[in-house]
């Protein structure tokens, strides 16, 4: 069931990503945080997870802040969103996913889960655009392929460390299968 405040959420996110598009397809930027929150809940989290993958490229990507998330949302969505949203954005990118993938591996079970599902949508964007536009797609990132596929490897062994339970989550044999085929290509 969708409630009130999870359609406030889905609002929220789409006001605050408008005008925003994805690097390879173009497709608007929403699309993203609305399949990670619609990978959370049909994995059965709760609502609270749920409007955190929805926000969680909110405060790093828009004008959005964490103070604006904890008042409409509440505190545990706010602490979700900043424990995966990356601290400086003008770092290089090395440096700034050594950073997340550092933060991850000591995370809380349910920041993990909301990592693990953006990770999910960002490598079936990666598969299917590597179907469709081929190797001409990494023009787009800041990092090609060997980059990117040391960053999910590195990220995938962050949010499965320590937590032997998780490994059996529905999400991480998800991740697991998309990232033993992104590897592979």
């Amino acid at each position: 069931m969708i409630t009130n405040r999870l359609m406030r959420a889905i609002s929220f996110a789409t006001v605050k990503h408008d005008g925003q598009k994805r690097k390879v397809d173009k497709e608007p930027f929403i699309a993203h945080p609305y399949r990670v929150a619609m990978l959370l809940k049909d994995h059965n989290c709760d609502n609270d997870l749920v409007i955190a993958g929805l926000l969680h490229d909110v405060v790093e990507d828009t004008e959005g802040t964490l103070k604006e998330i904890e008042a409409l949302f509440g505190e545990k969505v706010s602490d979700l969103v900043k424990a995966v949203t990356e601290k400086d954005k003008k770092l290089n990118w090395e440096t700034r996913k050594e950073r997340s993938i550092a933060t991850i591996k000591n995370a809380p079970s349910n920041v993990k889960l909301i990592a693990c599902a953006d990770k999910i949508d960002n490598l079936h964007s990666i598969l299917d655009n590597q179907m469709v536009y081929g190797d001409s797609m990494w023009h787009e990132f800041e990092r090609g392929k060997t980059d990117q596929q040391w960053y999910y490897k590195k990220m995938y062994e962050s949010i499965t460390y320590g937590i032997d339970q998780i490994k059996r989550h529905s999400l991480i044999v998800l991740y697991k299968t998309l990232l033993d085929d992104f590897l592979e290509q």
